[in-house]
């Protein structure tokens, strides 16, 4: 059911920018270790770093109660945003996931979860687990302007 926004890579040469394909996002998505999660709960906007792993297809993570595990319960919609940035090749890109947040609380897939490579950077407990479902994947690749400095 996951829909992609762009199909092909396309460029636009005003601003030199290229619009990644869904498999693209994806492997950007699988090869970044942290992500931006944003949630809306009763109308207050909030975002929260967390490190991440693609699984089948969704965005999992781990976290303990409050915001994050709220919104997962509730089963809103969220945003998952991650960016980059090549020094060498002069070069940023951005790719955002849009879907549907729930905690994993089925037996089979807690155990399942249980077994991914995915390890809290925090030190404090994060027993909960998070899905992601994800219905729309967009991003974007573009060159850094001369004499801009990113900053981390």
């Amino acid at each position: 059911r996951r829909r992609s926004v762009v199909t092909m890579t396309m460029i636009d040469a005003r601003n030199a920018m290229t619009v990644l394909d869904e498999s693209e996002c994806w492997r950007l998505l699988a090869a970044t270790a942290v992500g931006r999660l944003a949630v809306s709960i009763a109308n207050h906007p909030d975002i929260f770093p967390v490190n991440h792993l693609v699984d089948q297809g969704t965005i999992v993570f781990r976290t303990s109660e409050g915001t994050k595990l709220a919104a997962a319960m509730l089963g809103i919609g969220v945003a998952f945003e991650i960016d980059g940035y090549d020094p060498e090749g002069g070069q940023a890109w951005s790719v955002v996931a849009h879907g549907v947040a729930h905690e994993i609380e089925a037996l089979d897939e807690l155990m399942a979860a249980e077994e991914l490579p995915l390890f809290p950077w925090n030190t404090s407990p994060k027993h909960r687990w998070v899905r992601v479902q994800v219905d729309e994947v967009s991003g974007r690749r573009f060159e850094v302007g001369a004499g801009a400095t990113p900053t981390a």
